[in-house]
């Protein structure tokens, strides 16, 4: 297997991790060029679609309007790796490893919550209603942004690391936050296969679609969390115990990971009504 690095993703084949920024591939600068160009308008459409529609659909959407202010995050990296490589100026360095948390914590975790808000709701109901209120995803997205902040920048001061120390900490991140996927995912597979009690008719159908919902909406976003870190899982853990890394899974885990940065996005767009008429002639 080839042992050199991609810097344009966390991972590295030296002892530092001064290496992260710096080289990339024509392939890295054509997808961080596609993030910013696409990714930036549509994230801000839907930030701009949640901040401007009712309280109650702020409420409802708040983990997404987080998720986008997140994802706006990650474009700006997009744009400044490339100024970075192209210019070779080094002022935007920090930056570009500080907003590196963004992508290893911040998308995966809202992501999580949005998922854990939909299990809530099918598997356990009565809490759902009892915590419903903007009032807890504040909370919890005020949690969030904390670990993300603690996340940003312990990768902004990722040169005083050894690059086996930085390998492990992420890659232990993607595995605990697919495998809170995979269990939520489950949870609410077995509740659709059940029927609360005193159920009849119509009552039933209609737990029985937003269970459905719910359902494929977590399994998107479990299946699109898996294309997308578990390439860095394998190749994290590959160098970890055999000390090389393999480029070609990291390589891939990028393009996944530029490409569904759009999921979401879209999943709400369509939701709300809107896809159809940016579509329409």
């Amino acid at each position: 297997m080839n042992n050199s690095t991609v810097n344009s993703i966390p991972e590295a084949s030296t002892n530092s991790t001064d290496d992260l920024v710096g080289g990339m591939t024509n392939l890295d600068i054509c997808m961080f060029s596609i993030n910013f160009l696409f990714g930036l308008p549509t994230h801000s459409y839907v930030i701009w679609l949640i901040i401007t529609g009712t309280r109650s659909g702020v409420a409802s959407d708040f983990f997404n309007l987080n998720l986008s202010l997140c994802e706006t995050g990650n474009c700006l990296n997009s744009l400044l790796s490339v100024i970075d490589y192209c210019t070779g100026l080094s002022c935007f360095r920090s930056f570009i490893l500080f907003s590196l948390g963004l992508f290893i914590t911040g998308r995966p975790l809202f992501q999580c919550l949005i998922s854990a808000e939909r299990y809530l709701a099918v598997v356990h109901p009565v809490t759902f209603l009892k915590y419903k209120p903007l009032r807890y995803r504040v909370i919890c997205c005020t949690a969030a942004w904390i670990i993300i902040l603690g996340s940003c920048l312990c990768y902004m001061f990722a040169s005083q690391f050894k690059i086996h120390t930085y390998i492990y900490f992420y890659s232990i991140q993607f595995l605990l936050f697919l495998s809170i996927q995979l269990f939520c995912l489950v949870a609410v597979l077995r509740a659709l296969k059940q029927s609360g009690p005193g159920e009849r008719g119509r009552e039933i159908k209609e737990e029985n679609h937003m269970k459905t919902r719910a359902f494929y909406l977590i399994l998107i976003t479990t299946v699109t969390m898996s294309v997308i870190y578990v390439p860095f899982i394998i190749s994290g853990f590959s160098f970890i115990l055999m000390r090389w890394f393999i480029v070609d899974l990291s390589s891939f885990g990028l393009l996944c990971f530029i490409l569904a940065g759009f999921v979401q996005p879209v999943l709400y767009l369509h939701r709300v009504g809107k896809l159809s008429r940016l579509c329409s002639p």
